[in-house]
């Protein structure tokens, strides 16, 4: 059965979020399983004005959410006031299940509901300020892409959302499936909810234009006994200058970033393949299953054999 998936939108829409999670959640094809239903709703039906100067026509109301897996409160103007009736719905079908993801103006409505009560949330560096005098037992954090609770999950940044979309196709669905999703949208690799929601300014210096070229040679080096010698001289820095402007401009360092990718690329191969765990930990980069083993219980808190067991 298809998980359904809502997106409530509200007065002045920014369309980006909810056409971003209509592409994560939506069809990708014949060769891509559809485990999702995604619509829209709204708590006042009918025309809805956009931030792009048109109107959208929404024809569900509230009465969605009764039988949603998933709601997407997806950006709304600021500033956003939970009507009584809004409240009560949404508080009924989370005590039932649903799963909530609030990006940028939409975590005022989880906020609101207490949902976030000693809780920290991602929140956008322009709201942390007004959410922390109006929600004082929540923790706005403007440094982070998103937090992932499990029944709430939150993003700062409206740019985010495909990260905290793909992220919950990963949990849900493993990581083969969000790569094979993430690679059709030509999104970039999947960013942890660690990195940071923008880079900082730029210090003096010699500052690569992108990371995206290096990023993407990595990847497809993976198998590499890799260094952060190796990846500097692939930038043309010294290896401080490079560990430096990689800090500050993803908010991880290099060798983190690294771990990260060859995890993700082991969990696909466990998931898709049936390699053994010493032929993986070779493709990925990782030596030998003893050091998978390892790498993967500190990351994961499970066996290759055992998420094998759970995705396949």
């Amino acid at each position: 059965m298809k998980q359904r998936v809502v997106a409530m939108v509200g007065s002045l829409q920014e369309m980006y979020p909810v056409t971003c999670a209509s592409a994560v959640f939506g069809y990708h094809g014949p060769d891509i399983p559809e485990h999702y239903d995604f619509t829209l709703c709204a708590e006042h039906p009918g025309p809805i004005r956009t931030t792009m100067g048109v109107d959208i026509i929404v024809e569900r109301g509230l009465e969605a959410l009764a039988e949603a897996d998933t709601l997407l409160i997806a950006g709304w103007s600021s500033p956003v006031t939970v009507s009584p009736g809004l409240g009560a719905a949404v508080l009924a079908a989370h005590a039932r299940g649903m799963r909530i993801m609030a990006v940028a103006c939409g975590i005022y409505v989880p906020a609101t509901l207490g949902l976030l009560d000693g809780r920290t949330a991602a929140a956008h560096w322009e709201l942390t300020a007004d959410l922390a005098v109006r929600f004082p037992r929540m923790r706005p954090d403007a440094s982070v892409l998103y937090v992932d609770h499990g029944d709430v999950a939150t993003a700062g940044a409206t740019a985010t959302t495909i990260d905290l979309c793909l992220n919950q196709v990963r949990r849900e669905h493993g990581a083969a499936l969000a790569m094979r999703i993430g690679r059709q949208l030509a999104a970039a690799p999947h960013r942890e909810g660690c990195q940071r929601q923008y880079p900082e300014l730029p210090t003096t210096g010699p500052v690569p234009d992108s990371l995206a070229p290096l990023l993407d040679w990595i990847t497809a080096n993976l198998d590499r006994p890799l260094t952060i010698e190796d990846m500097a001289a692939r930038s043309g820095l010294s290896c401080r200058t490079f560990s430096r402007h990689f800090a500050d401009q993803l908010g991880i360092s290099p060798g983190r970033w690294l771990l990260d990718r060859r995890i993700a690329r082991a969990r696909a191969l466990l998931e898709e393949t049936d390699l053994s765990v010493e032929t993986i930990a070779q493709r990925v980069g990782l030596s030998s299953a003893v050091n998978l083993r390892r790498r993967f219980h500190n990351t994961l808190n499970t066996t290759p054999a055992a998420y094998r067991r759970s995705f396949r």
